[in-house]
């Protein structure tokens, strides 16, 4: 667990502004991950737990990206929106991955997604969550921007 983060000078926003983005968004958070020559992208739902600072996502553990993860567990990532104004949160992280974490998690990303998990998507996935695998993301370096005041004439 992180004491504090590593915010870059040049971010629009401090940790609590951070912090409060990573909360409250609905945007799945694209991780960048090492594979073989070159990096690999993937989205996945998140949520932020503002108390150790890390970013919690869960995946299948013989997802493509579960495999990355147990061959290098740095990843960079992005959460940042699609429609102006553009703003967003993205830094450089160390995953945790951990099978036990995931039946904490599972639940409350599909809550956090789709309301409830008596959703069919939300029930088909804890039908599986027994092949679910928690990632633990440890921010080691987080920078934003936030282009609304720059775009306001335009939107």
């Amino acid at each position: 667990m992180q004491s504090e983060l590593n915010i870059s000078a040049k971010s629009d926003w401090n940790e609590v502004e951070i912090g409060d983005f990573l909360t409250q968004s609905r945007i799945p958070i694209r991780l960048a991950i090492q594979d073989q020559d070159f990096p690999s992208i993937c989205s996945v739902w998140y949520a932020y737990e503002a108390s150790s600072h890390s970013i919690i996502c869960v995946t299948h553990k013989r997802s493509h990206l579960a495999k990355l993860v147990a061959r290098s567990p740095r990843c960079g990532f992005e959460v940042a929106s699609n429609e102006p104004p553009y703003r967003g949160v993205r830094g450089k992280a160390v995953i945790e991955m951990s099978s036990e974490g995931a039946v904490v998690s599972l639940p409350k990303l599909i809550e956090r997604y789709l309301g409830t998990t008596n959703a069919p998507l939300g029930q088909w996935l804890m039908s599986r969550i027994d092949d679910e695998v928690e990632l633990r993301l440890s921010p080691t370096w987080l920078s934003s921007w936030d282009y609304g005041a720059r775009m306001e004439p335009v939107i």
